[in-house]
């Protein structure tokens, strides 16, 4: 069976779609997965082309209620690149990237919190709580969710920040009833605001929490051997492995890569990287016993 196929009939048979002899041993597939998981927390790094897409947009918050149906703790990271280039552009503000990091004066992290908080963290808690699960949108200067210390090219990149702290009890205290949507904006102790990378986000939170598992949707299949060839993905690898290969790993696999170091070390159980172009990864990813993407172990 076609992945993808597999992963919607894991939705259906989940969710109580009609169930026929293929659906029931999708469901019987899943079950082990489902009572491995429940009360377990997840932490999800949503972004790319699962963030663009409408058909995707609308599966994956699907998929993230259903998994606080079946018992999870789904906890949502995003950042936003593309919009916040479009709009910096729309407002004749020059965009520039030093070390794949946008260079952000006080202006251009202004623009990035309009479009993080006012548009797409909106925007996603709203079609999470239209796919029947209430969400609450945050970013990383809610209630000092984030502890935020500039990273140390400042003078070079401007307002871009490291996570220093992470302050759990916020993150905690929503968890229990709502989804926590999270945008990746933070600020010191100074009150200063600053972009911060979805990916080391989601590493750091993840880390914090403790999460059971943390996965990146990306644009490409998992992490490559040959970054040219898509047949070349590296399936399972450890923290280790991930370690000495870093220094040799260049453009946005390095932050993910790093990201999930950060979890693991964190004491995080396992990262993936996984295809978010295709619809239900995240399902396929979770509930069967097919693995789509790079798992990173300890």
């Amino acid at each position: 069976m076609d992945p993808q196929d597999k992963a919607k009939q894991v939705s259906d048979a989940i969710s109580g779609g009609m169930l026929d002899d293929n659906n029931v041993n999708v469901l019987l597939e899943a079950l082990p997965y489902i009572r491995e998981f429940h009360g377990k927390t997840v932490v999800i790094k949503y972004g790319g082309a699962a963030m663009r897409d409408e058909s995707l947009r609308q599966a994956f918050a699907s998929d993230v209620v259903l998994l606080k149906y079946v018992g999870l703790n789904p906890v949502i990271i995003h950042g936003g690149g593309p919009e916040i280039t479009k709009y910096m552009n729309r407002m004749g503000i020059e965009v520039r990237f030093q070390h794949g990091l946008r260079v952000s004066d006080a202006e251009t992290v202004e623009v990035a919190k309009m479009v993080l908080l006012g548009k797409l963290n909106a925007e996603l808690v709203s079609r999470l709580n239209r796919a029947g699960s209430q969400a609450v949108g945050l970013s990383g200067e809610d209630g000092g969710l984030f502890e935020v210390a500039p990273v140390p090219n400042a003078e070079e990149v401007g307002f871009v920040g490291d996570i220093e702290r992470v302050d759990i009890d916020v993150l905690n205290h929503i968890a229990e009833d709502y989804i926590p949507v999270i945008a990746s904006v933070g600020s010191d102790r100074e009150g200063n605001s600053y972009n911060i990378n979805a990916d080391e986000a989601a590493g750091k939170v993840a880390a914090a929490l403790g999460a059971y598992k943390v996965i990146f949707l990306t644009d490409i299949v998992g992490w490559l051997s040959d970054p040219e060839d898509e047949t070349s993905r590296i399936s399972v690898t450890n923290v280790t492995e991930v370690e000495d290969a870093l220094e040799s790993i260049s453009g946005g696999m390095r932050p993910k890569l790093t990201a999930c170091v950060n979890a693991i070390r964190g004491g995080t159980q396992n990262a993936y990287i996984i295809d978010g172009r295709r619809p239900h990864s995240l399902l396929l990813e979770l509930f069967t016993d097919a693995g789509i993407g790079t798992m990173v172990t300890p």
